[in-house]
């Protein structure tokens, strides 16, 4: 006989004594809880969990890496026009700021903790655009004179320069084109290398060719070297740059939208994992120092792969400007909240195997990492 039935039998056979009534309920509530917790012992005690996240701390262990302020970089967009603080519209929050400009707004920033920036120039003057994209690298045009400055005003801010043509040319595209219209790769990539040749000789920390033409890598890392400065600059690659339509807001904010056609033919189709993983393999080979993936949350397995064959390099994840302002919209809906949203995005990024991140919700992050 079980000892529940041996107690239950006690207690039948003794109906009018309560205290075997008692002793056998609480017998057999001992006896369920035996039970349970043998039951519990004889199958797998690893599917225990939840006392490992009771806590919020102990939630936050949870994490492979936790996200920090030196992990962000923050978009600027440098106005050649001085006095320029113009709210974008479909961006919210950011302004395009010329130089008198910026430094106050850094300042704060840069008080709270603010340690990278990326820079963008928009050129607004007239006649600043042509074929060649010939402004770019002026010594008096937006960004070289934004690189000097920050490097003299904050001395400790990492800065840097994205190195594009879009921003510049007439015709909105990233570098110079054939008679038919289509990217004429070699000049392309000699004026790209040029450009960030002068970026880094005014000073920025680190160069970023975000115009996806084959070879600009290898040609720019071999100009660092024959400058003499390679061992002064990193070189950040947009490896995995897809084509899509999360740019709208960046292309209102730097002026940059192409004036015919598209960028698909030198940006990655969407479903283009495989091109995606050789790029980052080619980009690895040529000398970069940093792969970077963009845009961030539609892409987390290409951060994964970009993390597996660059085992030993920083990955950076760019969430673009579409990705910013849908959750602003969503916010502002009434959808989620606004903060635990950007956290849980940012959360997804890292977990993929992003260490950099290129954010407008920067100023955001830098006030609630210190709470």
């Amino acid at each position: 006989m079980s000892f529940s039935s041996l107690v239950s039998d006690i207690a039948y056979r003794n109906p009018t004594r309560p205290e075997l009534r008692a002793a056998a309920s609480e017998a057999g509530r001992s006896y369920a809880s035996t039970a349970a917790t043998s039951v519990s012992i004889s199958g797998d005690i690893k599917s225990q969990l939840h006392g490992g996240y009771s806590h919020p701390l102990a939630r936050a262990w949870q994490a492979e890496r936790q996200l920090t302020k030196s992990m962000l970089i923050y978009p600027l967009f440098i106005s050649d026009q001085p006095d320029e603080e113009t709210l974008i519209p479909s961006l919210p929050n950011q302004h395009r700021r010329g130089l008198n400009k910026i430094v106050p707004y850094l300042k704060p920033l840069v008080e709270k903790g603010l340690k990278s920036v990326i820079l963008f120039g928009v050129p607004i003057a007239p006649n600043a655009k042509d074929a060649l994209g010939s402004n770019a690298d002026d010594p008096k045009g937006p960004v070289i004179k934004a690189i000097r400055l920050l490097r003299r005003t904050f001395p400790d801010l990492f800065i840097t320069a994205d190195v594009c043509l879009c921003e510049y040319t007439s015709h909105g595209h990233c570098g110079i084109l054939r008679d038919d219209g289509s990217l004429n790769n070699q000049l392309s990539v000699e004026r790209i290398s040029d450009v960030a040749i002068s970026y880094a000789m005014a000073g920025a920390h680190c160069v970023a060719p975000s115009d996806m033409n084959d070879g600009r890598i290898r040609a720019i890392k071999l100009k660092l070297i024959e400058a003499g400065i390679a061992h002064q600059v990193v070189l950040m690659s947009y490896s995995a740059k897809f084509s899509g339509c999360l740019y709208g807001p960046f292309r209102d904010a730097a002026g940059s939208c192409p004036s015919f056609g598209d960028r698909r033919c030198y940006q990655l189709p969407p479903g283009g994992r495989g091109l995606a993983r050789r790029a980052i393999t080619r980009d690895i080979n040529e000398g970069a120092d940093i792969i970077m993936v963009k845009p961030a949350s539609q892409y987390l397995d290409i951060i994964s792969d970009a993390k597996d064959i660059g085992k030993d390099m920083p990955v950076a994840a760019y969430q673009v400007s579409g990705e910013y302002a849908m959750i602003h919209a969503a916010a502002a809906a009434g959808v989620f909240d606004l903060r635990a949203m950007a956290e849980e995005a940012t959360q997804g990024i890292l977990r993929a195997g992003a260490t950099i991140i290129v954010s407008y919700f920067t100023p955001e992050f830098l006030d609630w990492l210190s709470n």
